[in-house]
């Protein structure tokens, strides 16, 4: 019953569809918000109802200089003041320090950095030795937008997609090498999760994907990072969610989880493939409109 009614909520409020694990915990605190909302609607306006009546001028003709002497009210609002006060101890506070804190490590993750700017999103992924080539602003020219040391080894396999076009593998995990994909407590399938370095190289901008539940400020001279595990293939709006200029509205993109199961035992996944497309020499421009 309750499943049914928290769907039925959802709809109502156009939530978009899931694309990651945690987004269900997002979502759950963001339909228990609106039941509140739902709830606070009607009882405040059956007791503004109750009032119109109660205290109407035929009732009482004569004005009380007293008034209402029961304490009702003040106990309706620290009753509302505790829920919400449950909302955001509960739940909203430990959701996230979840996200915070319980960040995966680089080895087992899909790792990007994504620098934005006026008016666009540039990514790049490490080659198959995991490293990143060295950065330095001050190395930056026309062609080597970013700084990437074109002198330092760990960068020759860096891979650069053209501007607004990210994405990420689906694929499952066997960390206990069992030879069985792993699964959470659920019962569901563990996904190999994806961390994003986030930078800005102007202004503050803002990576928002709604499906994903994610949405991180980018600010020039710091990289934040956020992950998310995928669960499902689809291509998702990227936007900026920080008005950053005059083009703002048209700065989007486009991030895509791609399955990358291998065709055959020791083969390489769709994602794998298209990644290796893109690796560049470390001072080769990044990206193309």
């Amino acid at each position: 019953m309750i499943e049914s009614l928290n769907a039925w909520m959802g709809k109502v409020l156009g939530i978009p569809m899931l694309g990651s694990r945690h987004g269900a915990e997002v979502d759950a605190l963001v339909i228990f918000v609106h039941w509140l909302m739902f709830a606070l609607f009607i009882g405040w306006l059956a007791y503004f109802v109750y009032v119109l009546f109660r205290f109407s001028a035929k009732r009482n003709p004569k004005a009380d200089a007293v008034g209402v002497r029961n304490h009702l009210s003040t106990a309706l609002e620290v009753a509302v003041a505790v829920i919400e006060g449950a909302l955001l101890i509960g739940l909203a506070v430990p959701m996230w320090a979840k996200q915070v804190d319980d960040f995966p490590a680089d080895a087992d993750a899909t790792v990007i950095r994504v620098v934005a700017e006026q008016f666009t999103w540039n990514a790049r992924y490490p080659g198959d030795d995991g490293i990143f080539g060295k950065q330095d602003m001050l190395l930056a020219t026309q062609e080597n937008t970013l700084g990437y040391d074109p002198n330092d080894p760990n960068g020759k396999d860096d891979a650069t997609p053209p501007m607004k076009d990210m994405r990420v593998p689906l694929q499952t995990v066997d960390r206990d090498g069992d030879g069985e994909p792993d699964r959470h407590a659920d019962g569901t399938l563990v996904y190999k999760p994806v961390v994003i370095h986030l930078t800005s190289k102007d202004v503050i901008h803002s990576f928002k994907v709604n499906t994903l539940r994610v949405c991180q400020d980018c600010i020039p001279g710091m990289s934040i990072p956020i992950h998310f595990e995928p669960t499902v293939t689809n291509k998702y709006l990227i936007t900026c969610a920080q008005l950053c200029g005059s083009g703002h509205s048209k700065m989007n993109g486009w991030l895509t989880v791609m399955d990358n199961e291998p065709d055959q035992p020791g083969g390489e996944g769709a994602f794998d493939r298209w990644l290796k497309e893109y690796v560049t020499p470390a001072n080769a421009p990044m990206g193309f409109e």
